[in-house]
């Protein structure tokens, strides 16, 4: 009852009229952006993060919920109707969904998108709402060798599961351990890295490092592969839907939602499993599986509430423990770190009002998401006509002048390129660029628990073991990392690995190309039961 009542007081401070101002201006900006091909949720909210500067804590963050949400929306608009999609969670709307565009039926699948991610979102951030105190209750009571135990566990699966290999993984955390070593030595003053240069002493702004990373690093990778000419849009009118198209979209809308909060609450869970679970849960559920791979419209409603499901999830380990998960929750962490707030278990105690009404104003720009952007899909549709080079040189611009308002400070300019290059590479290369923003912003925090760990117990090692919950994240960690390998050397020693009854042949497989978001530039692959019309 106590964070129910938190709660309408949340409400009551995102609901003044100038509050709500902001959470329309974030929807708008958010959604324009994020509609642009190329452009994930996690390069929108780290491209439109200098807006928030000029304005307090509280009305910055509730821009931030409708920028966070407004990009979701945007990435869904562009997957159906270009076939395009903005990040690696949204393959599998774009099978469907493009399909379904192409059939005549955009407006339908636009509609069950919109709905479906009004559903989830709002569902999702309910969940949140119920859960969050409790991992917080629990998380006061850990010490430092268990948070040390957790960003370790953070680091590993964000490593291991994003990219083409295990070691180019682990690679970009390195990388991203490394800047974040950059600076003074919190314990004894000592210059760390910084060439002899004093504007580093301070280290590197956690907002340049976000803003070129996935802005600059995504610009170059996306102007040096793709076309510079306009690409066909398919046209679409304002977005609805008849009675059967409601009655074969709710249940996945539900069904969606149950499997992707989990996925999203779970320290690098994601979005890209759930998804696909959801896409062959309604086709084992759906009593029109031939239509599948031809435009479903339970392909595109289920997979997209369990995308927007997972991002709300997202927020638990987030606001709880101060883990970002996934990239955009890393670009949000530099939202909080720019006001000097840091997420954790102590947030609820002490930025209770703040807290309470981000969480409520999640609420308010999902709906504004909904009730604005159905009547306004047509003119998202004509964004999608912007000429590619216009579109580069926008984001080079609002990059350039992001990262100069961070510090006022040319300095930040050069370092802004050094790092764009960097995300370039990572991506030419197959190197995710997730675990490297998350290794910069998390590496010295955790620092800062292994020290304070090893100075409690005298510089005894043991002392990392000395808590149960992180004896547990040591164990699944080992197992995270032993049993597959294991599994897959097993299989392969016995014949069993690469057997044609393991899965669907290959020509069963559609490949669907993404490059933003997890950074990791490489191909999603989806079942589908006929190669023809792709």
């Amino acid at each position: 009852m106590d964070n129910l009542t938190l709660l309408m007081e949340g409400f009551g401070n995102a609901l003044t009229l100038q509050n709500l101002l902001f959470a329309l201006i974030g929807v708008l900006v958010g959604t324009a952006v994020g509609v642009l091909p190329g452009i994930g949720p996690a390069m929108t909210v780290a491209l439109l993060l200098p807006l928030t500067y000029a304005l307090d804590v509280t009305g910055s963050l509730i821009m931030f919920a409708g920028i966070y949400y407004g990009g979701m929306y945007g990435g869904s608009t562009t997957s159906i109707l270009l076939n395009t999609p903005g990040e690696s969670s949204s393959v599998v709307t774009a099978l469907e969904g493009n399909k379904m565009a192409k059939a005549g039926r955009g407006a339908q699948a636009l509609a069950t998108a919109a709905i479906g991610s009004f559903v989830a979102g709002t569902l999702a951030t309910g969940a949140l709402v119920l859960v969050a105190p409790f991992v917080v209750a629990v998380a006061i009571g850990l010490g430092a060798p268990s948070y040390f135990a957790l960003m370790v566990f953070a680091f590993v699966a964000v490593s291991t599961v994003l990219g083409s290999s295990r070691i180019r993984g682990l690679a970009s955390l390195f990388i991203g351990l490394t800047i974040g070593l950059v600076g003074l030595d919190a314990t004894t003053g000592q210059a760390r890295l910084t060439f002899g240069q004093p504007l580093l002493s301070g280290g590197i702004d956690v907002v340049v490092i976000a803003v070129a990373l996935f802005a600059i690093g995504e610009a170059l990778w996306i102007a040096a592969h793709l076309r510079h000419g306009t690409p066909a849009t398919i046209p679409v009118g304002v977005p609805w839907m008849g009675k059967d198209d409601w009655k074969r979209s709710w249940k996945p809308w539900l069904r969606g939602t149950v499997i992707g909060f989990p996925f999203g609450a779970i320290p690098a869970g994601g979005a890209e499993i759930p998804t696909f679970l959801s896409y062959v849960a309604e086709k084992k559920l759906s009593k029109h599986p031939e239509q599948f791979g031809h435009g479903a419209i339970e392909g595109v409603a289920g997979p997209e509430a369990a995308n927007n499901a997972s991002a709300a999830g997202t927020l638990v380990p987030l606001l709880t423990l101060g883990l970002p998960t996934t990239a955009t929750a890393a670009v949000m962490i530099a939202a909080f770190n720019q006001y000097g707030i840091h997420p954790g278990p102590l947030l609820f105690q002490t930025e209770p009002v703040l807290v309470w009404t981000l969480i409520a104003s999640l609420f308010i720009g999902n709906t504004l998401l909904l009730a604005l952007n159905l009547p306004l899909a047509p003119l998202w549709a004509k964004l999608l006509r912007i000429p590619r080079p216009y579109l580069y040189a926008g984001i080079l611009f609002f990059a350039t002048l992001g990262a100069y308002a961070a510090g006022m400070q040319t300095f930040n300019i050069l370092i802004l390129l050094l790092l764009g290059a960097l995300g370039y590479m990572a991506r030419r290369f197959g190197f995710p660029v997730l675990p490297i923003i998350v290794g910069a912003i998390l590496g010295p925090e955790m620092e800062r628990q292994l020290r304070r760990a090893l100075q409690i117990s005298a510089g005894d090692p043991a002392a990392l073991l000395s808590e149960p919950l992180a004896v547990v994240v040591y164990t699944v960690i080992v197992l995270f990392l032993v049993v597959p390998p294991v599994i897959k050397s097993l299989r392969q020693r016995f014949g069993r690995g690469a057997g044609p009854t393991d899965g669907p042949p290959e020509d069963q497989f559609d490949a669907v190309g993404t490059q933003t978001s997890d950074g990791s530039a490489r191909v999603i692959r989806a079942v589908r039961p006929n190669r023809r019309g792709n």
